[in-house]
């Protein structure tokens, strides 16, 4: 295994650290006011038109998906640019069109739709001309068990017909959210994992209803099209808008949640540095007790315990995308499952160090160390919860 990046990589990383820099880090404030100064838009704001516009000239764009219809990078070669921009995570994946949901999305339409799918629907995605929901999670059933899902989608003649609840739907409250994936039971009879299908529904499809928007430990994530509830009362969509054909659903959301859930770590990664970064500049600048904070024994151990997590979740993650890379998502599960637990464990608790350290600050809006620790406190159930996947990996240990 070697994780040296290659000449690329290299020149992607750092042309991606300069844009953060430059561009990115110094916008945060600017999102900040416009999002004050029209709350109740779901739209992104001028912001982050400007900054697309500005990546996507300097060929930071669609850096995510492989093959030709995206960067071609492979998942080692993205790593360390995920990492980066998750440094802000409000603006550093969708200023470079790599932001969840639209990127889990276009893998799917890349991978399983028909040209005529890919032509309606991924294309305007790739550049960043509208927006997309995932509409999997019910709350009506425990959807850690995604076999439970309730919603129907049944077969009339030349169309089908989807009739359910969903929520935590990502960016259906955006306006430019003009498709989604919904994910619903066609056969309740076949075998277990062979239920379920998706299907593509345009927005303006009579039936579709957003009805309210949710949020996150009080964030309602308004800069990224937040998470809506959604009901599809007797929705009808022509045959064709069906993905890969019927019972394939299951497979479907299996091939989509390996990436993201790894790309979700690289980022979080990125969250952990940046929380690190304000700890050192706060603690040798901060005074309490006569020292600064940087000379309390407490405060080294929390900088070295920090440090210690992130380079050693780091190389895990490094090791799972090389060998999503060489032996596929289904050899590399061991990997992508421990990463899924370890990482937003790890950087849940770095942050919450950080925190600590702020005081009250930490706390409030005055820095983004809450609203990071509200995100990877989320991603410890988003992708299937801590217990799902530590039972499904301590299965297959002891089957070994």
């Amino acid at each position: 295994m070697d994780f040296a990046p290659d000449e690329r990589t290299r020149a992607l990383t750092e042309k991606a650290g300069v844009f953060l820099d430059e561009h990115v880090l110094p916008a945060e404030s600017v999102l900040a006011q416009q999002l004050a100064a029209t709350p109740e838009e779901w739209s992104f704001r001028p912001i982050v038109r400007e900054l697309q516009r500005a990546a996507r000239a300097q060929g930071l764009w669609n850096l995510f998906l492989p093959g030709e219809a995206g960067a071609g990078l492979t998942q080692l070669q993205y790593a360390p640019i995920a990492e980066i921009t998750g440094r802000s995570p409000q603006l550093g994946p969708v200023a470079f069109n790599c932001n969840a949901p639209d990127t889990g999305n276009m893998e799917v339409l890349n991978d399983f739709g028909t040209p005529a799918q890919k032509s309606a629907w991924l294309e305007p995605l790739l550049a960043g001309d509208i927006r997309s929901a995932f509409c999997m999670t019910e709350p009506d059933v425990a959807s850690s068990d995604a076999t439970n899902i309730g919603t129907r989608i049944e077969r009339d003649g030349d169309e089908y017909v989807i009739t359910g609840r969903k929520w935590w739907s990502t960016g259906a409250m955006n306006p430019d959210a003009a498709i989604f994936i919904v994910m619903g039971k066609t056969d309740p009879d076949a075998p277990r994992h062979r239920q379920q299908s998706m299907i593509l529904v345009p927005r303006d499809t009579p039936g579709v209803t957003v009805v309210r928007a949710l949020t996150v430990f009080g964030y309602d994530d308004r800069d990224h099209g937040g998470h809506a509830e959604v009901v599809f009362d007797h929705v009808r969509v022509p045959a064709e808008n069906i993905l890969a054909g019927e019972g394939e659903g299951f497979a479907i959301a299996q091939a989509r949640l390996g990436p993201g859930r790894i790309h979700h770590c690289m980022r979080a990664l990125g969250m952990a540095e940046r929380a690190l970064e304000l700890v050192r500049e706060r603690a040798v600048s901060r005074v309490a007790f006569g020292r600064t904070l940087a000379e309390q024994g407490v405060v080294r151990e929390w900088v070295a315990e920090s440090r210690i997590q992130i380079e050693a979740l780091r190389l895990l993650v490094l090791k799972t995308a090389w060998l999503m890379d060489t032996v596929g998502n289904r050899q590399a599960m061991t990997e992508i499952q421990a990463i899924k637990i370890a990482v937003p464990r790890a950087v849940q608790q770095i942050l919450d160090r950080a925190i600590q350290l702020f005081g009250g600050a930490g706390v409030s809006g005055d820095t983004p160390l809450a609203a990071m620790w509200a995100g990877v406190r989320t991603l410890r159930l988003a992708d299937g919860p801590d217990e799902v996947h530590l039972s499904s990996l301590g299965k297959a240990q002891l089957r070994r």
